[in-house]
């Protein structure tokens, strides 16, 4: 089960630094061995480090950066704590889909902040990492960055809501193109879609990120904080009800064969034999 008791980062268990200066938070995937992958506990300090960004007002701008070659390949699947139990089915599903609302919560403390969030993506940015990048405001893309969203290649929904904002950025019919193939997206593509606004060669990436992040620090926090506020008001007026709907969506499919089968396959190295059950 996810404990989401502790409010502290145990020394050598980070999996995201936090680090400030000169206006700018600068939020760090830092497990490059592990390709950043996704964990509860990367959700539970995602959420408390975002918590001490948002009451620090020497802070105007956010940048999301990782470490090593990958932005994140998506979750850690050997990460503890991984699987959701229960006594019967209906009760793992419950469980699964109270985990994926407070996943969706601790998300939320990100995406809800009042300063910007500038997200800067190198390499693979895969599942879990992919909607971690569509959390930001702004995506500055090095030109080796690659995009999917292979959840149904495993027998799961898109559970933390990035196929509902791919929809917001590029459209309904490219949100299903990429959640229902899984199909990985190069940068230049992801650019043309308008998933990112800045593509960049990879040496420059961290410069260029942080150069607009230093821009947006320079311009009057209440304005910047006031137009964030009223645009993500318009675009996200039906976000809500519907990631209740992902949430629902990825519970039963998180406790379905289908993904047992889907991991399985993936692990043996051999294409999945979906039921539908």
């Amino acid at each position: 089960m996810i404990d989401t008791i502790g409010n502290e980062i145990a020394e050598g268990e980070e999996r995201i630094r936090l680090e400030t200066a000169d206006g700018v938070a600068v939020l760090t995937l830092c497990r490059p061995d592990r390709l950043n992958g996704w964990s509860w506990e990367s959700t539970r300090q995602l959420g408390l480090l975002a918590d001490r960004i948002r009451f620090d007002p020497d802070v105007r701008v956010v940048l999301l950066r990782a470490e090593g070659r990958a932005f994140c390949a998506g979750i850690d699947v050997k990460a503890p704590g991984g699987a959701i139990t229960g006594a019967t089915a209906a009760e793992r599903t419950r469980n699964y889909y109270e985990g994926i609302r407070w996943v969706h919560e601790r998300f939320a403390v990100l995406s809800r902040l009042p300063q910007p969030v500038v997200a800067a993506v190198q390499g693979y940015c895969l599942g879990f990492g992919f909607e971690l990048a569509l959390m930001a405001d702004l995506r500055v893309a090095a030109e080796d960055a690659v995009f999917a969203l292979p959840e149904a290649q495993l027998g799961v929904a898109v559970d933390a809501g990035g196929d509902l904002r791919i929809a917001r950025e590029a459209g309904a019919g490219w949100a299903k193109f990429l959640a229902l193939t899984g199909r990985r997206v190069d940068a230049a593509t992801a650019y043309r879609l308008n998933l990112v606004q800045l593509l960049v060669p990879p040496q420059e990436l961290d410069a260029a990120a942080r150069a607009v992040a230093a821009e947006i620090a320079a311009n009057a926090p209440l304005a910047v904080q006031g137009v964030k506020r009223a645009i993500d008001a318009y675009a996200d007026a039906a976000l809500a009800p519907a990631l209740d709907r992902v949430a629902m969506t990825a519970a039963l499919t998180l406790t379905s064969e289908d993904c047992r089968e889907g991991y399985t396959a993936k692990a043996a190295r051999r294409p999945p034999h979906f039921s539908g059950g």
